[in-house]
């Protein structure tokens, strides 16, 4: 068995401490390693442990669930020995990022686990997408881990004046969320994401061409991941990284690099959608009705605040669309929730019936 001393002086450079050893513990009697998963590929994922990095079969963590299958991030049990050698279980997670998949049967996709900070890129290459960032931001938010933008590709503005205000669209669309701007190609805020990147553990999230390779390299300080060109016809890149790598960083910390996700699902991430859209729920909190839907009812505070200009009205269309997203989700898995829903169709409808009966009476009269 290996000693805790030896353990420590492995693992501490990718996130090991008191509390997973803790944690560990029960398994440590059992004769097992512990280890980080660094990547995960068909069943086989590649665990740094204290004798090295070994590859491990997961085929004892691989239940009906698709959220509890072992991921990049996780701190697992492996057997010590074997050909092949199997991971035993994982700890529990203290954050999970996941994401709805696109197959119709809405099932959940766990990206990473164990993250303290999730790194949203978006490239300034291309017309910026806010309802695209608010969506990455409710997942980023719902994980447990700390969001932050980072704009990439800054040298293409060199303008700091346009580049202030695209900041300034972000952060308006990101409340409570640090965004800065940095260009891999002259270096210009690497130092910034750097040391939030030496504070823990890290996830790049972005679409093929927002940069995340480029910038996993700067950090690294050498070409680990392959960079491909960007498309001239629109902006955007090709899948550079297929698998989600976990990668020690010379300044301290761990990075998880992704691939490009074309799809951003939302999967029961209803919080996150409240922490992205905070001024929105914070003004509803002064509607006249405590279930208001802030279309026409009287004393509406949210339509109060578009009508002044102090809300965007694509703001609260972004917050509707990713609610009733999320609702619809959360409602294909929640059988007292389809049922509320029904009976909240039912009593709109019956609403809408009484109106028109009063009307067609009126009409009469």
């Amino acid at each position: 068995m290996t000693s805790s001393s030896a353990t420590r002086s492995a693992l501490s450079p990718y996130g090991w401490d008191d509390a997973w050893a803790e944690a560990f513990a029960p398994y440590d009697a059992q004769g097992l390693l512990p280890g980080r998963v660094v990547r995960v590929d068909r069943g086989q994922c590649d665990v740094v442990t204290a004798e090295g990095t070994v590859r491990a079969d997961t085929a004892f963590v691989t239940p009906h669930d698709p959220l509890r299958v072992v991921c990049t991030g996780d701190w697992v049990a492996v057997e010590p020995a074997g050909n092949p050698r199997y991971v035993r279980t994982y700890l529990p997670r203290r954050t999970a990022f996941v994401r709805s998949t696109s197959s119709k049967r809405s099932e959940g996709q766990i990206l990473a686990a164990n993250v303290d900070h999730a790194v949203v890129a978006v490239s300034l290459a291309a017309e910026l997408d806010l309802a695209r960032i608010e969506r990455f931001l409710a997942l980023a938010w719902e994980s447990g881990a700390q969001p932050l933008v980072v704009l990439t590709k800054a040298d293409l503005v060199p303008d700091p004046v346009t580049r202030a205000h695209l900041v300034q669209d972000v952060e308006t669309s990101a409340p409570g969320v640090p965004v800065f701007t940095v260009s891999a190609q002259d270096g210009d805020g690497l130092d910034i994401l750097a040391a939030v990147a030496a504070g823990g553990t890290s996830v790049l999230l972005g679409q093929s061409g927002a940069g995340k390779s480029t910038l996993a390299n700067a950090l690294l300080g050498e070409d680990e991941m392959d960079v491909q060109a960007i498309r001239d016809v629109d902006g955007k890149g090709r899948h550079t990284t297929t698998t989600r790598n976990l990668l020690a960083l010379p300044g301290g910390g761990v990075l998880i690099d992704t691939p490009g996700l074309r799809g951003v699902g939302l999967w029961d991430a209803g919080t996150g959608v409240g922490q992205v859209f905070a001024e929105i729920e914070e003004l509803a909190e002064g509607c006249r009705f405590h279930d208001c839907a802030h279309e026409s009812e009287p004393g509406c505070a949210v339509q109060e605040a578009i009508a002044t200009g102090e809300l965007p009205q694509r703001r609260l269309d972004s917050y509707r669309k990713l609610l009733r997203e999320n609702q619809r989700i959360v409602a294909k898995t929640d059988a007292r929730l389809r049922a509320e829903i029904r009976k909240d169709w039912k009593r709109k409808g019956a609403i809408g019936k009484a109106a028109m009966e009063a009307k067609r009476g009126g009409h009469r009269r």
